[in-house]
């Protein structure tokens, strides 16, 4: 009974089926009818002119837009345990060709206007020092927490008036947008790039990265080129993108995730050490807690000491999930 993370789901029969429909003779690389409709795509949902672009991984998507928007003499500024500092090895240094991740802190795992524009008061404007030239916003955030419309539109007005582009990092893109109810734009609104997940709600091997700056899409699709990510066989990739937006499949598997993190936090009352507001739970448990919840199937990664993390997807078993939701009761 697994709930280790959302990327161990299974990929969606729809997507699939998109895939197998996409296997027929297409012009190479992104020049196929599939990609090139991501752009009206993406604009459709998000009410405004906008480029997407396929790509193979979260990282891949977040690294490409941040080596786009910064120079390697510049500074990213994000959360101390932002997935690009704690589980990227070193990709956006790499990608970036250098440039440097300013950390600041925030209550889980969330930025908040004052603690950047402190973190950049203290930064001598000369050469001497990184200059900041992004602000990097994971939505949800790692500890699952989701950013208010108001808090994300009070970010972006931040990021502008110090002069800094805006990049979302959407892994659990959609499991915010189901859990606030709100339009797409609202949740990642004034961002200049998007990295759009697919992977974690029942894609299998794609992601997209949206561009609101229109000056940014051919910077990528070079970046993209340059480090081995336009793949020849696009047409696989833009597939199962498109198919996830097709009917709103996207939000309906966010929902389906989202109810049963709900169930189980229900189940978890005061051990809860975050509210649960997308697919991730994160629990106070003791090591012999824990043993006890693995003893009767149950796979999830302890989190630092006392603490674990279960993480439920678009298809988490019905069954098991009420079974968990039961153990969890019982400790």
């Amino acid at each position: 009974m697994q709930f280790l993370s959302d990327n161990a789901a299974s990929v969606h029969p729809k997507v699939w089926e998109a895939m197998r429909s996409a296997d027929d003779p297409q012009p190479p690389y992104d020049n196929d009818a599939l990609s090139l409709a991501l752009d009206d795509a993406f604009s459709a949902l998000f009410g405004r002119p906008c480029s997407a672009l396929w790509v193979a991984s979260g990282t891949a998507a977040n690294c490409l837009a941040l080596a786009a928007m910064v120079p390697p003499h510049g500074g990213v500024i994000c959360h101390r345990e932002a997935h690009i500092e704690t589980d990227e090895g070193g990709a956006p240094g790499f990608y970036t060709h250098g440039a440097k991740l300013i950390l600041v802190d925030g209550e889980g795992a969330k930025l908040e206007p004052a603690v950047i524009d402190a973190a950049i008061s203290g930064i001598r404007k000369d050469v001497h020092q990184v200059q900041p030239q992004a602000l990097s916003v994971t939505q949800a955030s790692e500890y699952g927490r989701c950013y208010q419309p108001d808090e994300i539109a009070a970010l972006a007005h931040c990021a502008a008036s110090h002069g800094l582009a805006l990049h979302v990092d959407g892994a659990r893109f959609a499991n915010v947008v189901a859990f606030l109810g709100c339009t797409p734009w609202e949740a990642c609104g004034g961002a200049s790039t998007l990295s759009f997940g697919c992977v974690k709600n029942g894609g299998m091997s794609a992601e997209a990265l949206v561009l609101f700056d229109s000056g940014l899409a051919d910077v990528v699709r070079l970046r993209r080129k340059r480090a081995g990510h336009l793949q020849s066989k696009g047409r696989f990739m833009a597939a199962q993108v498109l198919a996830m937006l097709k009917g709103d499949l996207w939000l309906e598997n966010a929902h389906a995730a989202n109810a049963a993190a709900a169930e189980l936090a229900s189940a978890a009352a005061g051990r809860l050490m975050h509210p649960v507001e997308a697919n991730e739970i994160f629990l106070n448990l003791a090591a012999a807690e824990s043993e006890a919840l693995r003893s009767q199937g149950f796979s999830f990664y302890d989190w630092g000491e006392g603490g674990a993390r279960m993480v439920t997807s678009w298809n988490s078993n019905p069954a098991h999930v009420a079974a968990l939701a039961r153990a969890i009761s019982a400790l």
